[in-house]
C-alpha cells in the first residue's frame, strides 16, 4: 500500500492527482464534450457515473446498461482511465470491461456484501466516507476488501453530515491528516459533495492539498444548470480551467 495506480496515474506518494468529470453519465454527446475538453486541459483521469444511488427515487438514476453500451468505445477513443460508482454487488460483470477504478459511494460504505465483493476483485476501490461515518468505521470498511486479498484502496473524504445547513456537508479536512498520519491509504478529497456549491469548489480543493490530501474529486459539467445530477455543484469549464491553474 502507499500508492495506488489508475491507469498510468499514481495515486500517492507525493504526487497530487486530479480526478474530473461529470456526476453523471447523461448521454454519448455529454460525456465525450466534457471528457474531450478535460483531456485537453491535463486531466489525466475521469470520472462519472454510470449507476446513480439517490435519496429521491424520482430523480435521474444513470444511463445504466443503456451506458455501458457505448462507453467503452468513448474511452478508447479519449484514452483515459474512468472511475464510476458501483452500487451493487451484481454489477461488477457488467462494469468490469468499462471501469478502471470502482468508487463506493457515501451511503454504501456500510454495504459489506459489495465491499466483499469488491475485495475480490484487483482493481482499484475508491471508499467514500460514510456521511455519518466515524474514522474508525470507514478504516473497519477498508478491512472487508482487504480481506478479499484487494488492497488497492484510495480513502475519499466527502463531508459529514453536522448541524450545519450552509453547506451541503462539513469538510472534515482533520481526518485526511490524521488518515494519512496514521494509515498508509492513498486519501482524496471531494469538496464537490463537501460544498454543495461550485463557487466553494476551489478554496476546499485548495485546503485539501494543504493538509497533504493525494488528490481531488472534481465534478464537471458543461452546463451545469441543465445538469440530471447535482447541478448547483459541479464547475464549468471555466471554472475547471481556473481549479486546474490553481492546483497543478
Amino acid at each position: 500500500m502507499g500508492t495506488v495506480r489508475i491507469g498510468s496515474t499514481v495515486i500517492g506518494g507525493g504526487t497530487f492527482a486530479i480526478i474530473a468529470g461529470p456526476c453523471a453519465v447523461e448521454s454519448q454527446q455529454q460525456f465525450l464534450k466534457v471528457s474531450m475538453f478535460l483531456k485537453e486541459l491535463g486531466v489525466q483521469i475521469l470520472r462519472g457515473g454510470i449507476y446513480k444511488l439517490r435519496t429521491d427515487p424520482n430523480s435521474f438514476q444513470g444511463l445504466r446498461e443503456e451506458a455501458i453500451a457505448w462507453l467503452p468505445e468513448i474511452k478508447q477513443h479519449i484514452g483515459l482511465p474512468l472511475v464510476s460508482e458501483i452500487t451493487d454487488p451484481r454489477q461488477v460483470e457488467k462494469l468490469d470491461p468499462v471501469v478502471d477504478c470502482y468508487q463506493v459511494g457515501t451511503r454504501n460504505m456500510y454495504n459489506y456484501e459489495l465491499l466483499k465483493e469488491l475485495g475480490k476483485t484487483r482493481k482499484p476501490v475508491i471508499l467514500k466516507r460514510g456521511f455519518s461515518a466515524l474514522i474508525k468505521e470507514w478504516l473497519l470498511a477498508t478491512e472487508y476488501l482487504l480481506a478479499g486479498g484487494n488492497d488497492q484502496i484510495i480513502l475519499c473524504e466527502r463531508g459529514i453530515r453536522t448541524f450545519e445547513t450552509f453547506t451541503r456537508n462539513t469538510l472534515d479536512l482533520a481526518a485526511v491528516a490524521y488518515i494519512k498520519s496514521k494509515t498508509q491509504f492513498p486519501v482524496i478529497v471531494d469538496p464537490s459533495h463537501a460544498a454543495g456549491s461550485s463557487d466553494l469548489v476551489l478554496p476546499l480543493a485548495k485546503a485539501a492539498k494543504a493538509v497533504g490530501a493525494d488528490g481531488v474529486l472534481i465534478e464537471v459539467h458543461a452546463e451545469p444548470s441543465q445538469a440530471l445530477s447535482d447541478a448547483d455543484q459541479a464547475l464549468n469549464f471555466m471554472g475547471m480551467q481556473a481549479l486546474f491553474k490553481e492546483l497543478s
